[in-house]
């Protein structure tokens, strides 16, 4: 039995009567099989499935929640709750900024400020472009080296806005640099 029959799944505005497509639930389901055992299956799971995805879509919830006997608002507000995971997928590159004691102590809130004025988005969203999705990280630890990105996962330390407009341009190349 699935907990998806008959599911109306309510988001941001009308009910959406939208199931899965068979490749999504099967992949969903190999990563609820993985680690449905586990103690405290859950963040595993929704990490499995972003993992896999690149996001955890709204439509997996009510499967997610029935496999481990939850509601589904409580799969939602975990998935809610952790900036890590998301919702909609993210565009092909994901810039995180450190927000941390050390690396606000160094300037990381001016240089969110410009990235956010740069990438026309703020925390969560996606620039302008449809290129970078910009997230908030609490802690690189290049803590000695602040202010701190990772760009697709590859950290810089002593990220200045001029750093970051080249690592930047480097990163999304020139269609960037023509936007």
């Amino acid at each position: 039995m699935s907990a998806l029959q008959g599911i109306t799944i309510k988001a941001a505005g009308p009910a959406v009567n939208k199931l899965p497509s068979p490749e999504l639930l099967a992949t969903v389901r190999t990563v609820i099989a993985q680690h449905a055992d586990e103690p405290g299956a859950l963040l595993p799971i929704l990490h499995g499935v972003q993992d896999a995805l690149g996001h955890v879509p709204a439509e997996v919830v009510p499967e997610i929640a029935f496999a481990l006997n939850l509601s589904r608002a409580e799969v939602h507000g975990v998935i809610t709750y952790y900036h890590h995971f998301r919702s909609q997928p993210a565009a092909q590159h994901v810039l995180q900024i450190c927000r941390a004691e050390a690396c606000q102590a160094m300037g990381a809130e001016a240089l969110l400020a410009h990235a956010k004025d740069q990438l026309g988005c703020g925390l969560h969203g996606t620039s302008r472009d449809g290129q970078v999705t910009l997230e908030a990280a609490y802690c690189l630890g290049l803590c000695a080296s602040s202010p701190a990105i990772a760009i697709d996962d590859e950290l810089h330390a002593r990220v200045t806005p001029e750093l970051f407009d080249e690592l930047m341009a480097e990163a999304c190349g020139a269609q960037r640099r023509a936007a």
